[in-house]
Protein backbone atom coordinates (compact mmCIF):
# COMPACT_ATOMS: atom_id res chain seq x y z
CA UNK A 1 0.00 0.00 0.00
CA UNK A 2 1.52 3.26 -1.14
CA UNK A 3 1.84 6.11 1.30
CA UNK A 4 0.22 9.44 0.59
CA UNK A 5 2.96 11.94 -0.25
CA UNK A 6 3.18 14.85 2.19
CA UNK A 7 1.57 18.05 1.02
CA UNK A 8 3.99 20.72 -0.01
CA UNK A 9 3.51 24.07 1.61
CA UNK A 10 2.10 26.71 -0.72
CA UNK A 11 4.54 29.53 0.01
CA UNK A 12 3.01 31.80 -2.62
CA UNK A 13 -0.43 31.52 -0.99
CA UNK A 14 1.07 32.25 2.44
CA UNK A 15 2.80 35.39 1.10
CA UNK A 16 -0.33 36.56 -0.74
CA UNK A 17 -2.48 36.03 2.35
CA UNK A 18 -0.12 38.17 4.42
CA UNK A 19 0.00 40.95 1.83
CA UNK A 20 -3.75 40.88 1.29
CA UNK A 21 -4.33 41.12 5.04
CA UNK A 22 -2.17 44.22 5.22
CA UNK A 23 -3.86 45.72 2.16
CA UNK A 24 -7.31 45.02 3.61
CA UNK A 25 -6.44 46.71 6.89
CA UNK A 26 -5.20 49.83 5.08
CA UNK A 27 -8.28 49.89 2.84
CA UNK A 28 -10.64 49.54 5.80
CA UNK A 29 -8.97 52.45 7.58
CA UNK A 30 -9.04 54.63 4.44
CA UNK A 31 -12.65 53.92 3.44
CA UNK A 32 -13.79 54.20 7.06
CA UNK A 33 -12.45 57.76 7.26
CA UNK A 34 -13.85 58.54 3.83
CA UNK A 35 -17.32 57.29 4.83
CA UNK A 36 -17.22 59.30 8.06
CA UNK A 37 -16.39 62.50 6.16
CA UNK A 38 -19.08 61.78 3.56
CA UNK A 39 -21.62 61.20 6.33
CA UNK A 40 -20.80 64.59 7.86
CA UNK A 41 -21.03 66.25 4.44
CA UNK A 42 -24.45 64.73 3.65
CA UNK A 43 -25.83 64.98 7.20
CA UNK A 44 -26.10 61.20 7.70
CA UNK A 45 -26.25 59.69 11.21
CA UNK A 46 -23.55 57.01 11.08
CA UNK A 47 -23.23 54.55 13.95
CA UNK A 48 -19.99 53.49 15.59
CA UNK A 49 -17.75 50.61 14.49
CA UNK A 50 -19.13 50.30 10.95
CA UNK A 51 -16.81 48.73 8.36
CA UNK A 52 -16.47 49.82 4.74
CA UNK A 53 -14.94 47.65 2.03
CA UNK A 54 -14.82 50.27 -0.71
CA UNK A 55 -16.69 53.57 -1.06
CA UNK A 56 -20.28 54.14 0.05
CA UNK A 57 -22.46 56.73 -1.67
CA UNK A 58 -24.90 58.91 0.27
CA UNK A 59 -27.56 61.14 -1.28
CA UNK A 60 -29.77 62.84 1.31
CA UNK A 61 -32.49 65.25 0.20
CA UNK A 62 -33.08 68.26 2.43
CA UNK A 63 -35.38 67.77 5.45
CA UNK A 64 -35.04 64.00 5.26
CA UNK A 65 -33.09 61.53 7.40
CA UNK A 66 -30.59 58.72 6.81
CA UNK A 67 -29.43 56.84 9.92
CA UNK A 68 -27.18 53.79 10.13
CA UNK A 69 -26.81 51.76 13.33
CA UNK A 70 -23.53 50.54 14.83
CA UNK A 71 -21.47 47.54 13.67
CA UNK A 72 -22.80 47.48 10.12
CA UNK A 73 -20.67 46.18 7.26
CA UNK A 74 -20.79 47.69 3.76
CA UNK A 75 -19.10 45.87 0.86
CA UNK A 76 -18.74 48.03 -2.24
CA UNK A 77 -15.45 46.85 -3.76
CA UNK A 78 -15.93 44.25 -6.48
CA UNK A 79 -13.60 41.79 -4.73
CA UNK A 80 -15.13 42.25 -1.29
CA UNK A 81 -17.79 39.58 -1.85
CA UNK A 82 -17.10 36.40 -3.82
CA UNK A 83 -20.65 36.48 -5.21
CA UNK A 84 -19.61 39.47 -7.31
CA UNK A 85 -20.38 43.04 -6.27
CA UNK A 86 -20.97 45.14 -9.40
CA UNK A 87 -21.67 48.54 -7.81
CA UNK A 88 -21.04 50.46 -4.58
CA UNK A 89 -23.54 50.57 -1.76
CA UNK A 90 -25.77 53.64 -2.11
CA UNK A 91 -28.26 55.10 0.40
CA UNK A 92 -30.63 57.80 -0.88
CA UNK A 93 -33.64 59.77 0.26
CA UNK A 94 -35.79 61.15 -2.53
CA UNK A 95 -38.10 63.69 -0.91
CA UNK A 96 -38.38 65.97 2.12
CA UNK A 97 -39.62 64.06 5.15
CA UNK A 98 -38.32 60.71 3.90
CA UNK A 99 -36.56 58.34 6.31
CA UNK A 100 -34.01 55.60 5.59
CA UNK A 101 -33.17 53.77 8.81
CA UNK A 102 -30.74 50.84 9.14
CA UNK A 103 -30.44 48.92 12.42
CA UNK A 104 -27.38 47.54 14.16
CA UNK A 105 -25.21 44.74 12.81
CA UNK A 106 -26.54 44.77 9.24
CA UNK A 107 -24.48 43.56 6.27
CA UNK A 108 -24.89 45.10 2.81
CA UNK A 109 -23.02 44.20 -0.40
CA UNK A 110 -23.46 46.45 -3.41
CA UNK A 111 -26.87 47.29 -1.97
CA UNK A 112 -28.91 50.23 -3.27
CA UNK A 113 -31.67 51.61 -1.02
CA UNK A 114 -33.88 54.56 -1.99
CA UNK A 115 -36.57 56.03 0.25
CA UNK A 116 -39.22 58.49 -0.92
CA UNK A 117 -41.28 57.91 2.25
CA UNK A 118 -39.77 55.38 4.67
CA UNK A 119 -37.47 52.36 4.43
CA UNK A 120 -36.52 50.57 7.65
CA UNK A 121 -34.07 47.68 8.07
CA UNK A 122 -34.11 46.05 11.50
CA UNK A 123 -31.12 44.62 13.32
CA UNK A 124 -28.89 41.94 11.72
CA UNK A 125 -30.47 42.19 8.29
CA UNK A 126 -28.26 40.73 5.53
CA UNK A 127 -28.38 41.92 1.93
CA UNK A 128 -26.48 39.77 -0.55
CA UNK A 129 -24.66 41.15 -3.56
CA UNK A 130 -26.49 43.78 -5.61
CA UNK A 131 -29.78 43.87 -3.70
CA UNK A 132 -32.15 46.76 -4.49
CA UNK A 133 -34.73 48.13 -2.04
CA UNK A 134 -37.08 50.96 -3.06
CA UNK A 135 -40.31 52.33 -1.59
CA UNK A 136 -41.18 54.25 -4.76
CA UNK A 137 -41.78 53.67 -8.46
CA UNK A 138 -39.57 56.75 -9.07
CA UNK A 139 -42.01 57.98 -11.70
CA UNK A 140 -45.74 57.85 -12.27
CA UNK A 141 -46.40 55.01 -14.75
CA UNK A 142 -49.43 56.93 -16.06
CA UNK A 143 -47.36 60.08 -16.55
CA UNK A 144 -43.70 59.27 -17.28
CA UNK A 145 -42.84 62.97 -17.60
CA UNK A 146 -43.48 64.55 -14.22
CA UNK A 147 -46.18 63.55 -11.74
CA UNK A 148 -45.96 62.17 -8.22
CA UNK A 149 -44.50 58.67 -8.18
CA UNK A 150 -46.51 56.11 -6.18
CA UNK A 151 -44.74 55.13 -2.96
CA UNK A 152 -45.38 53.16 0.25
CA UNK A 153 -43.12 52.28 3.21
CA UNK A 154 -40.85 49.24 3.25
CA UNK A 155 -39.97 47.40 6.47
CA UNK A 156 -37.46 44.55 6.67
CA UNK A 157 -37.56 43.05 10.14
CA UNK A 158 -34.72 41.74 12.32
CA UNK A 159 -32.62 38.89 10.97
CA UNK A 160 -34.09 38.81 7.47
CA UNK A 161 -31.77 37.71 4.67
CA UNK A 162 -32.08 38.97 1.08
CA UNK A 163 -30.21 36.88 -1.47
CA UNK A 164 -28.11 37.85 -4.47
CA UNK A 165 -29.82 40.34 -6.86
CA UNK A 166 -33.09 40.36 -4.91
CA UNK A 167 -35.40 43.34 -5.49
CA UNK A 168 -37.82 44.65 -2.85
CA UNK A 169 -40.48 47.09 -4.04
CA UNK A 170 -42.84 49.56 -2.38
CA UNK A 171 -45.30 48.66 0.36
CA UNK A 172 -43.52 45.45 1.40
CA UNK A 173 -42.88 44.12 4.91
CA UNK A 174 -40.49 41.18 5.19
CA UNK A 175 -41.01 39.32 8.45
CA UNK A 176 -38.44 38.56 11.09
CA UNK A 177 -35.90 35.91 10.07
CA UNK A 178 -37.32 35.30 6.60
CA UNK A 179 -35.15 34.58 3.57
CA UNK A 180 -35.61 35.99 0.07
CA UNK A 181 -34.04 33.70 -2.53
CA UNK A 182 -31.53 35.01 -5.05
CA UNK A 183 -33.01 36.85 -8.01
CA UNK A 184 -36.46 37.21 -6.46
CA UNK A 185 -38.72 40.25 -6.88
CA UNK A 186 -40.76 40.96 -3.75
CA UNK A 187 -43.98 42.88 -4.43
CA UNK A 188 -46.08 41.64 -1.49
CA UNK A 189 -45.45 41.31 2.21
CA UNK A 190 -43.67 38.22 3.57
CA UNK A 191 -44.55 36.56 6.90
CA UNK A 192 -41.86 35.79 9.49
CA UNK A 193 -39.80 32.61 9.31
CA UNK A 194 -40.28 31.57 5.68
CA UNK A 195 -38.34 31.33 2.42
CA UNK A 196 -39.79 33.15 -0.59
CA UNK A 197 -38.63 32.82 -4.20
CA UNK A 198 -39.68 33.83 -7.67
CA UNK A 199 -40.83 36.79 -9.72
CA UNK A 200 -43.07 37.73 -8.00
CA UNK A 201 -41.80 36.03 -4.85
CA UNK A 202 -44.06 33.50 -3.13
CA UNK A 203 -43.61 31.34 -0.05
CA UNK A 204 -41.87 28.08 -0.92
CA UNK A 205 -41.38 26.68 2.58
CA UNK A 206 -41.28 27.46 6.27
CA UNK A 207 -37.98 27.67 8.11
CA UNK A 208 -37.05 25.49 11.04
CA UNK A 209 -37.13 27.75 14.12
CA UNK A 210 -34.05 25.91 15.44
CA UNK A 211 -32.01 26.71 12.31
CA UNK A 212 -29.06 29.00 13.09
CA UNK A 213 -29.08 32.46 11.49
CA UNK A 214 -27.01 33.04 8.34
CA UNK A 215 -23.45 34.30 8.51
CA UNK A 216 -22.98 38.03 8.93
CA UNK A 217 -20.93 38.02 5.76
CA UNK A 218 -23.38 39.57 3.33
Amino acid sequence: MSETPPKRRDYRWAAVRRIEGQRRALALAYFGKRAALSAVYWGVDLGESCSFYGPILFNRTGYSRIAVGPNCVFRSAYRSNEAGVNRPCMLSTLAPGAELLIGRGCGLSGTVIAAAERVVLGDDVLCGANVTIMDSDLHDPASPIGGQAPHAPVVIEDGAWLGLNAIVLKGVTIGRGSVVAAGSVVVGSVPPGVIVAGQPAVVVRELDPAMPPPSRRS
